[in-house]
């Protein structure tokens, strides 16, 4: 029996906001030496994933399903990355925050539209979160200095990693 599309939809939020905590609180951790200047800001994009987390841990509670198989790998790739990034100073993570969140904006429009009004409750927490990420992908474009040296290699491999995951999540 497969599961649900909404159920599956929902399991792969909570995993992906679960690796978005870890990914800033890694950089939150190295940020203090090497970008403080963004550490006030990586702590209110951290009490955004925090609450996008939870609405999807309560939602799947609500459904009484089980949190992905993904979960785990993607709370260790995002502390890993946020670890990396936030070493490699303010440049890589503006490249960073601004290339997984055009993966997430993308994947939660594909989500709208394929939820449309066959499953409303998942369609609203998918919806809820949209205005969030959206600030944080501007923020960390509108951060990113021309000509820095980060951008260029960080972006297309978080964008790719993004993606294989969303995908790998959403098959588990």
């Amino acid at each position: 029996m497969s599961t649900p599309l909404g159920d599956r939809i929902l399991k792969v939020d909570h995993a992906g906001e679960h690796g978005a905590v870890n990914l800033y609180r890694a950089q939150i951790l190295v940020s203090r030496w090497t970008a403080s200047q963004m550490t006030p800001l990586l702590r209110h994009f951290l009490d955004h994933e925090l609450g996008h987390r939870a609405l999807f841990r309560d939602r799947l509670q609500a459904r009484g399903v089980r949190r992905c198989r993904s979960y785990l790998l993607c709370g260790a790739g995002g502390w890993m990355l946020g670890l990396l990034t936030g070493l490699l100073g303010p440049s890589a993570i503006a490249a960073t925050t601004c290339a997984v969140e055009s993966v997430v904006l993308q994947h939660l429009m594909e989500q709208r539209q394929q939820l449309g009004s066959t499953d409303p409750d998942a369609f609203d927490a998918v919806s809820r979160i949209v205005a969030e990420e959206q600030e944080h992908h501007d923020h960390g474009r509108d951060a990113m200095r021309s000509g820095a040296f980060w951008p260029s290699i960080l972006t297309p491999v978080v964008r790719v990693s993004t993606a294989a995951v969303i995908w790998l999540g959403m098959r588990l």
